[in-house]
């Protein structure tokens, strides 16, 4: 980091903060870690907490959520028992942790005990609620009015968009005020089109280039951006091909507008974090840009020869929230304001 930086005053307490400034209706979700991580099975869903300890651990903030996963992981037939054992699970996580739970679809036979099961007894410990195969804003409507009922009246949801007609309803689902963030189902996406969209539209590559798949993701992203939500990009099954999943990664984050992706192997978290963090480049100068700003209570400033106003503060404040998420490091003068917010 420049030695500039520790020539600007530092923040105070009793300053207004950069978000309460700058970000309005667009702050609701941006404080998301930008990996959700998901397992189903029970070992696994255990491992991934202890790696979210320890990798909270490492870089000071927790950098990925865990999603406890009931649609995939629950064995037919043993559904109960499995609601059951994520419940256990997010009740005895650690205090800090980011803990939520992808249930079944509103449609499913096990979604309303799923809600009250889970969300009525762990809500308050869990993050969000991820529900798959939304297809409407009515779908979203009978996931909040089970929340309700659960007594989980703030938990936020997310939803998972898998199908064309989903996707011709993103914007009116991302504009419901429950909503957090959109994902996108890439398989079932593919899988509804009966073969009118080949299988290498699932592949790390092809799914950037198949007119169909590509229109589908930026229409998600739009939706998401144009109603201050989180687009959350959709797993790479090869996730033992490290280059394929950060090229994937950086490809979502810089072409496609997503600031979130889905991890479904411990070896994918890394290559998120790194494709979709600021480089240090990026974050020297949005920190001494808006810790300029500040001193000035958010005037016009000079900085390089360049104007910046409020408009360039946003983005730049944004690059230093996505840099806290990420884990990287941030001089002491910025590290303040999330220590006051």
């Amino acid at each position: 980091m420049s030695k500039a930086l520790h020539a600007i005053p530092s923040v105070g307490a009793s300053l207004l903060h950069p978000r309460d400034v700058l970000l309005g209706a667009q702050a609701s979700g941006l404080q998301l870690p930008v990996c959700d991580h998901y397992s189903g099975v029970e070992v696994r869903m255990r491992k991934s907490l202890q790696l979210q300890a320890e990798m909270t651990q490492e870089f000071g903030t927790c950098v990925f959520d865990v999603s406890l996963d009931c649609e995939d992981g629950a064995p037919v037939g043993g559904e109960v028992e499995h609601a059951a054992l994520v419940t256990e699970l997010a009740l005895n996580a650690a205090s800090d942790a980011r803990v939520a739970v992808r249930v079944h679809p509103v449609d499913h036979p096990s979604f309303q005990a799923d809600m009250a099961a889970i969300a009525g007894r762990a809500g308050s410990r869990l993050v969000h609620i991820m529900v798959p195969k939304v297809e409407s804003l009515a779908d979203v409507l009978l996931a909040e009015q089970a929340l309700i009922q659960a007594g989980a009246n703030d938990l936020p949801l997310h939803v998972l968009i898998e199908s064309p007609a989903a996707v011709h309803r993103a914007f009116e689902i991302a504009a419901h005020p429950r909503v957090q963030s959109l994902g996108f189902g890439l398989m079932d996406f593919v899988s509804a089109h009966g073969g009118a969209i080949p299988s290498h539209g699932m592949g790390a590559q092809g799914q950037f280039t198949h007119p169909l798949v590509v229109r589908a993701k930026l229409e998600i992203a739009s939706a998401c951006h144009a109603h201050g939500k989180v687009p959350s990009h959709c797993v790479v099954t090869e996730f033992n091909d490290v280059p394929a999943m950060r090229a994937a990664a950086a490809r979502a984050a810089h072409e496609f507008g997503y600031t979130r992706m889905w991890s479904i192997h411990p070896a994918q978290i890394r290559p998120i974090l790194e494709a979709m963090a600021p480089n240090e480049a990026e974050i020297e100068l949005a920190c001494e840009i808006v810790l300029a700003a500040q001193a000035v209570e958010w005037a016009p400033i000079s900085h390089q020869g360049q104007l910046h106003d409020r408009a360039s503060y946003r983005y730049f404040w944004q690059i230093i929230e996505r840099a806290h998420h990420t884990g990287r490091v941030l001089p002491p003068e910025i590290k303040t304001y999330f220590q006051l917010h």
